[in-house]
């Protein structure tokens, strides 16, 4: 029985976004955008694409989290210094 492309990337967006949290989902779906288009172009490999721009696209929406809750942190504190 052969699997269609189409349905690996249903499971594989199924299982992320059950694993995936609301703050990490939004980068995900850009990475998973961004990295599908670019699988699909090098060689349809779209969903190979996809789970990695959604693996990257988290990584980069957390650490820009992290970015602007450190940024918060500090102008509190120079506040609450002045």
């Amino acid at each position: 029985m052969k699997v269609s492309p189409v349905r690996i990337a249903l499971v594989a967006t199924t299982l992320i976004f059950a694993t995936a949290g609301t703050a990490n989902a939004a980068g995900c779906l850009k990475g998973a955008v961004v990295g599908g288009v670019a699988g699909h172009y090098a060689g349809h490999h779209a969903v190979v694409g996809a789970v990695g721009g959604c693996v990257v696209g988290r990584h980069l929406a957390k650490q820009h989290a992290q970015q602007q809750a450190q940024q918060q942190a500090a102008q509190r504190q120079a506040a609450q210094a002045q």
